[in-house]
């Protein structure tokens, strides 16, 4: 196995493993994982900076988090290296901007509590972090059929090829996926019935949006029936890796579920080795 695919295939699980909210603080606390994830983000390949991203995003959206990640050695070089690089795409540009934002805020949160309290509530319904950012949109899905790993690999596949979309991350126990999107975009570039035709493709799910009410309850719209709706292909994300070569597939390897963080914890120690041996010397 090369020394590239290695790296896919690390910096793959750990994007896995941060998604579950139970596994980021080990992650983050651990020795190796956060540093490693840091020198991913000067990777050639911009398939592994992009899932490095994701993967230092997820571990952002706990707050205990973002000090010790805003003070580890290289965090903040490395995203400015990637907003300013030329050669990266204007999405992964966006996910790494918006992560600097975040952290750039730890530790003036506390003082701006007081005054915030109000807005904070608001701010708590919704899933993904940087919900005050006017250049994405936080958009919930309940996905019927979304019942195994499998299946979530097949919305992945069809949620990358939507132009606009910026990440998402999936609540499996509750058939949920949470997708953000680019809000500046023209209404002739994106709809919403997007994500539903995406989703409705792969012909064994079925997506409906999930709506906060005023009263603070949910309301779940079924999509209209549209044929003629087309899905505009994302050119600007590199693919993730073939389903053939994906580390979800290994059930030795298997991305730890809610409410269990055990396997999760211990594949870390797998990861810390890798990136030990690849970046320490």
């Amino acid at each position: 196995m090369s020394a590239e695919l290695d790296a896919l295939t690390v910096v793959n699980q750990l994007r896995d493993l941060a998604a579950d909210p139970l596994n980021r603080r080990a992650i983050v606390e651990d020795q190796g994982c956060l540093p490693g994830l840091i020198l991913f983000l000067d990777h050639p390949n911009p398939q592994v900076v992009y899932s490095a991203l994701l993967a230092v995003r997820y571990l952002a959206e706990c707050r205990a988090n973002r000090e010790k990640m805003k003070g580890e050695l290289g965090m903040m070089l490395s995203l400015q290296n990637v907003m300013q690089k030329s050669t990266s795409p204007g999405e992964t540009k966006l996910l790494a901007s918006e992560i600097y934002e975040i952290l750039q805020l730890a530790g003036k949160e506390e003082a701006e509590q007081a005054e915030a309290a109000a807005a904070s509530c608001q701010r708590k319904a919704h899933f993904f972090l940087g919900s005050n950012n006017k250049r994405a949109k936080t958009v919930v899905l309940h996905i019927d059929g979304l019942d195994d790993s499998t299946r979530r690999s097949l919305c992945e596949e069809a949620l990358l090829k939507i132009r606009g979309v910026i990440s998402f991350t999936f609540q499996m126990a509750v058939k949920r996926c949470v997708v953000r999107i680019r809000s500046d975009l023209k209404a002739e570039f994106f709809s919403l019935q997007a994500l539903g035709t995406a989703i409705n493709s792969t012909k064994v799910m079925t997506a409906q949006q999930v709506v906060k009410t005023e009263d603070g309850g949910e309301l779940i719209l079924p999509f209209q029936e549209d044929s003629a709706v087309l899905v505009e292909e994302n050119t600007d994300i590199p693919d993730y890796l073939p389903e053939e070569e994906s580390p979800s597939q290994e059930t030795d390897k298997a991305v730890t579920r809610v409410g269990s963080i055990t396997d999760g914890v211990g594949w870390l120690s797998t990861a810390a080795n890798f990136l030990t041996r690849s970046f320490y010397w």
